[in-house]
């Protein structure tokens, strides 16, 4: 994922400084390697959690992708929510000075996160000049403050005054912040170029991204009868049911961190949802019918070749999304298994991550697609459910039977989980 680093900024040319941030031109935007550090080997998982490892573990394994965002001149870096050891990283001196500015020679600015100083106290924002104090002097060089901005101003320049933050510290910040804005040019060119304006969300990058969502779906069942594949789907099929809380919602398929910090349902943006695919590549004389949740009536009609039913997770972000149970939401397991019994099922799960399908409802449906989090482009979903292209995609985790697999590892002579890491079928049916 670091060389999304190079992608946002430009590609370092050869005998650039060690450490100095780069921007190629103003095609290219700053970026941000995040959260320095340990993030995702806090105790138990939680989110901004604590943690517990030696020196030598964090640098082998969490430190090592920052070594390659510096090395390609990334601009900053963002200090984590999170703690090492018991000690907030906000308030490291030792992990943001010590090691990343002087032992990695990274000469960009560290930036806090949105309101991270108001998190270094309990109760949350108490305490908060303390807070600014140890922030500042760990090493942090510009606050994110949405909301308290006087206050912080107000305790920045009474730090600053009577000698408690030392003003080598206030011109370290400046200069790399300086540093920054001088590599982006933004002395020259201080408002955005809005010629670039139809950039955004043009032919080109659409493709693109239906592209990747195509590339993504990775294909799990393929045909009760192994010998009897049920994909592809027949365009040109007499009547078409699309059902599921996920079938006609552009929110649900772009998840969190779209027009919204948590993400929304409905129609967020311009985009193409499962239904408005389908209807796009059928035959002029196919039906294609929606109900969300399928009445009764419905499924007792003879006439319907077939069903996309797609259920999934509501938008969440962070900890919005921690969950024991990790189920299909809005009862999809029961949408799927109504619909199955009734009517050949294509399942098409949008989820960020491996969710709970019982073997019993597996076993009712055709074929099971996981299709992540496809985002505005529904149409790379039909280009491969309809068979104008295969698919590619493998698991990139082990698919559980139940949360208790959450440890299991692939290795393990125990190792018996719904579907294996890496696993993924052809449209053939065939192991990828």
């Amino acid at each position: 994922m670091t060389s999304i680093v190079t992608g946002l900024q430009g590609q370092r040319p050869e005998g650039h400084p060690k450490g100095y941030p780069f921007l190629a031109g103003r095609n290219n935007v700053v970026a941000c390697a995040k959260h320095f550090v340990g993030d995702g080997g806090t105790d138990k998982g939680i989110n901004e959690g604590n943690a517990i490892l030696s020196y030598d573990d964090l640098e082998r394994i969490h430190m090592a992708p920052y070594l390659d965002c510096i090395s390609q001149g990334v601009c900053t870096i963002m200090a984590s929510y999170s703690s090492w050891n018991g000690v907030p990283l906000h308030a490291s001196h030792f992990l943001l000075t010590q090691i990343l500015k002087e032992k990695l020679g990274f000469k960009g600015f560290i930036i806090s996160d949105a309101e991270g100083l108001d998190r270094l106290f309990h109760p949350h924002g108490s305490n908060y000049q303390q807070s600014v104090l140890s922030a500042i002097n760990a090493g942090i060089d510009m606050v994110m403050v949405p909301f308290r901005y006087q206050l912080f101003l107000e305790d920045l320049t009474y730090l600053v005054q009577s000698g408690k933050i030392p003003i080598a510290r206030i011109d370290d910040a400046v200069e790399r912040i300086l540093r920054v804005k001088f590599a982006a040019g933004l002395f020259e060119y201080p408002l955005s170029d809005k010629s670039l304006l139809p950039a955004v969300g043009c032919k080109l990058h659409r493709e693109l991204a239906r592209e990747a969502v195509r590339k993504s779906l990775v294909l799990l069942k393929n045909g009760k009868d192994p010998k009897k594949s049920f994909l592809p789907l027949n365009r040109n099929a007499k009547k078409i049911l699309i059902a599921g809380t996920h079938g006609d919602d552009l929110g649900y398929q772009c998840g969190g961190w779209t027009a919204t910090w948590e993400g929304k349902s409905g129609r967020i943006t311009i985009g193409t949802t499962i239904l408005d695919a389908v209807r796009e590549v059928t035959g002029s004389d196919t039906e294609v019918i929606f109900e969300q949740n399928p009445s009764a009536q419905t499924l007792a009609s003879q006439d319907i070749s077939f069903a996309i039913v797609a259920v999934g997770e509501c938008p969440y972000v962070e900890y919005g999304g921690d969950s024991r149970e990790l189920p299909i939401h809005f009862n999809g397991a029961e949408i799927i298994s109504l619909v199955a019994d009734k009517v050949p099922t294509l399942v098409i799960l949008i989820a960020g991550r491996p969710l709970v399908i019982e073997q019993r409802i597996l076993d009712k449906v055709e074929a099971f697609v996981a299709a992540w989090l496809p985002g505005t482009e529904g149409g790379g979903i039909t280009d491969v459910v309809f068979g104008d292209c295969g698919f590619q995609g493998r698991l990139p985790m082990t698919w559980f039977k139940g949360v208790d697999q959450l440890r299991s590892n692939a290795v393990e002579k125990s190792y018996d989980p719904l579907f294996p890491i890496g696993f993924g079928l052809t449209s053939k049916g065939e192991v990828l």
